[in-house]
């Protein structure tokens, strides 16, 4: 699964690359060559995520909350808002009744 995406990556010409943006054509570059699996995230719970040092740009699976997130270079944020779906234990619905006259 590969898919080239565009990107507008600056000329340094006379220009400091920054770490951040060092990182983020790293990243860049990862996602275009396939260096990643999207479907394979790597997965940490809240403890060690708090003792792990992630680069900018980094996507991980929160085990503890549950949800997909990205290292902004300073916390993590979520890349989405968590969705709860029942799961049909305990739900009990009504719709009116039905009669069946067998004559």
């Amino acid at each position: 699964m590969s898919k080239l995406l565009q990107t507008n990556l600056p000329l340094a010409q006379g220009v400091e690359i920054t770490p951040e943006l060092f990182n983020r054509l790293v990243r860049i570059l990862e996602i275009n060559l396939s260096a990643i699996d999207p479907e394979k995230t790597p997965s940490f719970n809240a403890t060690e995520i708090s003792e792990l040092q992630f680069a900018t740009g980094a996507i991980i699976y929160n085990t503890t909350d549950r949800i997909h997130q990205a290292f902004d270079g300073t916390r993590m944020r979520s890349l989405y808002g968590q969705q709860t779906y029942p799961s049909g234990v305990g739900l009990a619905t009504s719709i009116g009744s039905v009669s069946v006259t067998i004559g």
